[in-house]
């Protein structure tokens, strides 16, 4: 099982400052509750590091984040304030049929297709669990915050693609 106390992300001494940077936040309305919490975390992360441009995009359900993802994308990167990275936030929970399976792998394959076309990074910071007791234990339970890793995976990953071209 993956857990937050055998990595070192939380380490941030290798340089994620970031001035004027645009992170979207893409998140579901399915499992508010949690995603809401999700996104919380995320922002704490990120306001901590002083990112000055936050938005928040509201999709219906997992399924329609990579295209909210590529459409805001499309719409913005040639603008002064184009997204750095995307967070991508939701909550699937597992159900009594296989559309759990179809869910999962449908916004799974999305954000992975994002992260091979689009020039910035999307990060996964979509909870697919069993239980709703999982969900808890992954908003601050003993599995950690997610929305905060999510916040912390978005800072380093836009500080090593700035690297790639310095």
């Amino acid at each position: 099982m993956a857990d937050v106390i055998n990595s070192a992300l939380f380490k941030t001494d290798t340089g994620i400052l970031i001035q004027n940077a645009c992170i979207i936040i893409v998140k579901t309305e399915w499992n508010n509750a949690i995603v809401d919490e999700l996104e919380r975390g995320c922002r704490e992360i990120l306001e901590e590091n002083k990112v000055p441009h936050i938005i928040t995009i509201t999709v219906p359900g997992a399924v329609e984040i990579p295209f909210a993802i590529k459409k805001y994308w499309d719409m913005h990167k040639y603008k002064d304030d184009k997204p750095l990275s995307f967070i991508a936030l939701g909550c699937v929970l597992r159900g009594d049929t296989p559309h759990f399976e179809y869910v999962c792998r449908s916004v799974t394959d999305g954000i992975t297709q994002l992260n091979l076309t689009l020039p910035v990074p999307t990060i996964f910071g979509v909870l697919t669990v069993d239980t709703h007791q999982q969900a808890i234990e992954r908003i601050g339970g003993i599995h950690g915050h997610k929305g905060k890793e999510a916040a912390i995976t978005s800072l380093k990953m836009i500080s090593l693609a700035r690297s790639f071209t310095t």
